[in-house]
């Protein structure tokens, strides 16, 4: 069973007092079987910047998309269950990452199948759990209340232990570097 949220939203009243426009488990989820044993819960979608405090009262709507909007940002908690080998071994992460609107995202040929790279900075907070955390040639074991800043960099989530981990992140819409000719202002940067 994956872990629900409480997602408080606040707002202004017609007189400008500072008010709770929701209260409720947040609903915008996506689980499913070719990536089992992971939940993703949304939170809150920016789709610019500066961010809007005084737009939409909801803004997790529509198909659950990988990457945040661009000049945007996505606030959700991620839950990874413990891997099966056998299941991964036989798992298609270009297909699964197509139902969310990002197959172009996977690494092919990588050494875990969910490997993949999106054009934002993302902060990750480790809220509960253990979980390993996959670059190209190297590995980093985070444990509940360890902070990553992954920078537009190839990576995977894989949960080798026994026990579910949770993950908030924070997607910001990023560039190489802001001065960068278009052609270069995604992807891996050019060194």
């Amino acid at each position: 069973m994956a872990q629900s949220f409480r997602r408080v939203v606040t707002g202004h009243d017609a007189q400008g007092k500072a008010v709770v426009v929701s209260d409720a488990d947040a609903t915008h989820l996506l689980q499913r079987p070719s990536r089992p044993g992971v939940t993703l819960t949304n939170f809150w979608i920016s789709d610019g910047t500066p961010a809007e405090y005084d737009g939409a009262e909801e803004t997790c709507t529509g198909d659950f998309v990988l990457h945040p909007p661009k000049n945007g940002s996505v606030f959700r908690c991620v839950e990874f269950g413990p891997e099966d080998p056998e299941v991964m071994a036989r798992i298609d992460g270009k297909a699964a990452f197509a139902e969310m609107g990002a197959a172009d995202n996977i690494v092919e040929g990588a050494r875990h199948p969910y490997m993949h790279r999106t054009d934002s900075v993302d902060y990750a907070v480790i809220l509960k759990g253990e979980i390993d955390m996959l670059l190209d040639d190297s590995e980093v074991h985070l444990k509940a209340g360890d902070i990553v800043v992954q920078r537009g960099t190839n990576h995977a989530w894989a949960n080798r232990g026994t026990e579910s981990c949770i993950i908030a992140f924070i997607l910001v819409d990023g560039v190489t570097k802001r001065d960068a000719d278009p052609q270069d202002a995604k992807g891996i940067p050019k060194r």
